[in-house]
């Protein structure tokens, strides 16, 4: 997918744009996406192109991360369909302790390596594996999940009450969709939004919806 200042439109590439200090021009980055924040804001990360692959918009981003708190200093968080890693790089930008990044695809599960070398990242930890298999072998638990599957497809809701058993108590689980799921037993919307066509929404347990973005 593609976003837009329309929403998410059909197309596997993604562009960012950054605003040139001279009117009238700007400078295009083909298949990279920007960091929003923390130390390594205005980052570049590069990601190949895959299908079913959309980095989260920066407004998106921006949004969760004020929800959160900017600083995540000791969190840990899994970012279980990472794809281009920019929820997790994000998470990792504001000093979480651990960001164990889960993906299947081979090429993109490189790129994520590469980026996570150019930056430097040591808190960072990229695993080639399947979103379901990885949960039902990892007993870790976590401060945050990051949920972003591949849009339109039926992943979320089979993940999501397995990942409920891996949080802390009073964690988050954060997820990205088009349609609003059925949520864990004990788990409520927290804070919620909407950028065109996906629904972003932010859960705990045992809370309850306190906002719309």
């Amino acid at each position: 997918m593609r976003w837009s200042n329309h929403g998410w439109s059909v197309g596997y590439n993604f562009t960012v744009y950054l605003v040139s200090r001279h009117p009238g021009t700007y400078h295009m980055y083909r298949n990279k996406v920007r960091i929003v924040s923390g130390q390594w804001k205005r980052r570049l990360i590069s990601f190949p192109d895959h299908q079913g692959l959309r980095p989260s918009p920066d407004r998106v981003r921006e949004t969760l991360f004020n929800w959160l708190g900017q600083d995540l200093t000791g969190w840990r968080c899994l970012d279980l369909f990472a794809g281009s890693g920019a929820l997790g790089f994000e998470a990792a930008s504001r000093h979480a302790s651990r960001v164990v990044m889960v993906e299947l695809a081979r090429p993109v599960v490189q790129a994520l390596k590469e980026n996570v070398s150019l930056l430097g990242a040591k808190s960072i930890e990229v695993v080639n594996a399947d979103a379901q298999r990885y949960l039902a072998s990892a007993h870790e638990q976590f401060d945050l999940v990051l949920l972003d599957p591949p849009f339109g497809s039926e992943l979320l809701a089979t993940v999501l009450p397995a990942v409920a058993g891996r949080v802390v108590p009073n964690g988050y689980i954060y997820v990205e969709t088009a349609d609003v799921p059925s949520l864990p037993v004990g788990w409520d919307i927290y804070r919620q939004g909407c950028a065109g066509k996906v629904n972003y929404l932010l859960l705990r347990a045992g809370s309850s919806d306190k906002s719309d973005t």
